[in-house]
């Protein structure tokens, strides 16, 4: 029952309507079509990633940021799309929706959206570029980059 409660309430934010009687699997497929996407193109493969998304995952990693996602969700996987496929497999990702554990550890963070990123008690929902979160999470080159400016 919580679970359930749990992927309508977050469903519902993701798409910005109601999940109605169609259940999960609807809510997931007005999930793809909001976002612009087949669900084909949720699935492909990921390009390579450059050595530049490689060394932001390992900074988001080693800072403790955390990217709180579900595996059904098509922003997480066009988040984690954005750092190409071995930077995604090595970002700090939370999985809040395939076992109870994840899905308590996220209740228990209080997250609301997908995707969520968190560092050092500051959060910021939704799809965010490798710019956005170079400098969110003060990547070196980001800060001397803003500085310049």
């Amino acid at each position: 029952m919580l679970r359930t409660g749990l992927l309508i309430a977050l469903s519902t934010l993701a798409v910005g309507g109601t999940v109605t009687g169609s259940g999960i699997a609807g809510a997931q497929a007005q999930a793809q079509l909001a976002a612009g996407r087949s669900p084909r193109e949720a699935t492909a493969p990921m390009a390579t990633s450059t050595a530049e998304q490689l060394a932001v995952s390992a900074h988001l990693r080693t800072r403790g940021a955390l990217f709180y996602g579900a595996w059904w969700c098509p922003a997480c996987t066009a988040q984690k799309s954005l750092f190409g496929r071995q930077a995604a497999a090595q970002l700090p990702y939370v999985e809040c929706d395939k076992t109870d554990s994840g899905r308590q550890r996220c209740i228990a963070a209080k997250i609301r959206a997908f995707p969520t990123w968190e560092l050092n008690g500051k959060r910021v929902e939704g799809v965010q570029s490798v710019e956005e979160l170079k400098v969110w999470s003060g990547y070196p080159s980001a800060r001397s980059s803003a500085k310049a400016n």
